[in-house]
């Protein structure tokens, strides 16, 4: 069943439940899906929206039409901005895309055309990225005159490795989905029309494991890279320490004991 939520004041996003799945869809079609300020903001409050919901397990977040995932940023915007409100905006963003990345429940990037400069940097924020076969890749911004700024040049290096994050960022180039799926940008790449049911597919397999279980594995992976090799294995214990007292540890050992499916109930 799906539902449009309503109570969210959402200029350039649009907000569906699915069951247990948020599906934030970019609403630009016009400008290939850009992000500019509002964008942003609109980003945001669907993303808070989708952490306070109970009833939402994990996102797909993806674009409106065909053409564009997020083609970057809106450069009608970015031309007329100041060096202290690029400053300001780039912050904001990484608040943004921090948020995503760090939402406590999975979400997964469904890639359906270009993913350029804040777009590849917004898909880099998500858990894990599905890409149509006709997806583009890239971080482009040096050709502005600029670096990217919502946090490529950080994650980047972190999903593929420091040379290939620098080869990709100083010359500026555009790759394929298959490109971006051998270096480790990318997940899986998959027929464009089954971009959206491949992404419903994945959340769902992540769905019939414990949800705290879940949010715990994100949370140490995501804080263990920050870290060195013997912070994260200490994080990795305390969290593993905490699943351990939760009713859903009790339900999953008895289940696989009593050789029955579990059933989970996230505390």
């Amino acid at each position: 069943m799906s539902t449009a939520v309503t109570g969210l004041a959402l200029e350039n996003v649009l907000y569906q439940k699915t069951e247990s799945i948020a599906h934030i869809t970019l609403n630009r079609p016009k400008v290939l899906n850009a992000l500019n300020r509002r964008t942003f903001e609109d980003l945001k409050t669907a993303f808070e929206n989708a952490r306070g919901d109970a009833g939402v397990r994990g996102v797909i977040l993806t674009g409106a039409g065909d053409k564009a995932f997020i083609a970057g940023a809106d450069i009608s915007e970015l031309a007329t901005t100041t060096a202290v409100e690029a400053g300001d905006g780039s912050r904001f963003g990484q608040e943004v895309l921090n948020l995503i990345e760090n939402l406590g429940k999975p979400v997964v990037a469904a890639i359906n055309g270009f993913a350029l400069g804040g777009g590849c940097e917004t898909a880099m924020a998500c858990t894990l990225r599905v890409a149509s076969e006709h997806a583009k890749f890239g971080q482009p911004e040096v050709k502005l005159g600029l670096i990217p700024g919502g946090g490529g040049t950080q994650r980047l290096p972190r999903l593929i490795g420091k040379g290939r994050a620098l080869q990709l960022i100083l010359s500026g180039e555009t790759i394929t989905a298959q490109e971006a799926y051998r270096i480790g940008l990318v997940n899986e790449v998959v027929p464009a029309a089954e971009v959206i049911p491949r992404a419903e597919a994945i959340l769902k397999q992540i769905f019939a494991n414990a949800p705290l279980a879940v949010k715990y594995s994100i949370e140490a992976v995501n804080r263990g890279l920050e870290t060195s090799q013997t912070e994260g294995q200490a994080l990795e214990a305390s969290f593993f320490g905490l699943c351990a007292g939760t009713e859903d540890k009790k339900e999953g050992t008895q289940a696989f004991l009593q050789k029955r499916q579990p059933q989970f109930q996230g505390r």
